[in-house]
């Protein structure tokens, strides 16, 4: 099944880096990367495990949103 869930990648000054959020999993589902590629591919890992894991507890995955900033 192909979901499509929001990443959100945002740079942070004070940390140096870039934070990911997953915003349609809750206000924990956060990673991160040094620079943009690595954040990308941070986020798209930490998504693959979070629908595995909903999917192996059989949870409902969350409604893919559109989210503004």
């Amino acid at each position: 099944m192909n979901h499509k869930y929001s990443i959100l990648i945002q740079w942070f000054d004070d940390d140096q880096k870039y934070i990911v959020s997953l915003p349609e999993f809750g206000p924990y589902a956060h990673t991160h990367g040094n620079t943009y590629e690595e954040a990308l591919k941070n986020g798209q890992e930490v998504l693959e495990l979070l629908i595995e894991d909903y999917q192996e507890k059989n949870k409902p995955l969350p409604k893919p949103e559109l989210v503004t900033v």
